[in-house]
C-alpha cells in the first residue's frame, strides 16, 4: 500500500454557495476553513490545495451567541503613534459585514503562501445575490 498524495493538475475544485442568514460566525468560519482547505475530501493533502471555492451570501445576518455582540471588537494598527483603531461588533457588522466572515475564516487557515492561496477563493456578498451564476455553484447546507 501507497499513501495518495494530490498533486496540483489531479484536484477538481467546486463552488459552493452557503447561505449565513441565522448561523453562529464561528460555527459557519470552521466549515468554511475546512471545505477551502480541502479537509472534507479524500484526497486531502497538505502541501496541494486541495479545497474548492466557497461564497458565502447574507453575510449581515450571521449572528453571535452569548455577550459576544457587546463585548466583539476588531483591532486594526495603522503604525502610527495612536493609530491603533478599536472597531465593535455592532458598527463592524453594520459597515463591513463582508469583512467579519472573511476575518474568522483567515485565521482559521494556514499562515503561509499556500494559507492566501486558500483564501482568495471565498467570496463573500453582503445580500442574496453573488456574481459567479457562470460557475454555476452548487448550494450547501451546514
Amino acid at each position: 500500500m501507497k499513501s495518495f498524495l494530490a498533486k496540483k493538475g489531479q484536484v477538481e475544485q467546486k463552488w459552493w454557495v452557503l447561505d449565513a442568514e441565522g448561523k453562529v460566525l464561528g460555527r459557519l468560519a470552521s466549515k468554511v476553513a475546512m471545505i477551502l482547505m480541502g479537509k472534507n475530501k479524500p484526497i486531502y493533502t497538505p502541501h496541494v490545495d486541495t479545497g474548492d471555492y466557497v461564497i458565502v451570501v447574507n453575510a449581515e445576518k450571521v449572528r453571535l451567541t452569548g455577550r459576544k455582540p457587546q463585548n466583539k471588537t476588531y483591532q486594526t494598527y495603522s503604525r502610527y503613534p495612536s493609530g491603533q483603531k478599536i472597531i465593535p461588533f455592532a458598527r463592524m457588522i453594520e459597515r463591513h459585514p463582508e469583512q467579519v466572515i472573511e476575518r474568522a475564516v483567515r485565521r482559521m487557515l494556514p499562515k503561509s503562501g499556500l494559507g492566501e492561496k486558500m483564501f482568495n477563493k471565498l467570496k463573500v456578498y453582503k445580500g442574496p445575490h453573488h456574481e459567479h451564476a457562470a460557475q454555476k455553484p452548487v448550494k450547501l447546507e451546514l
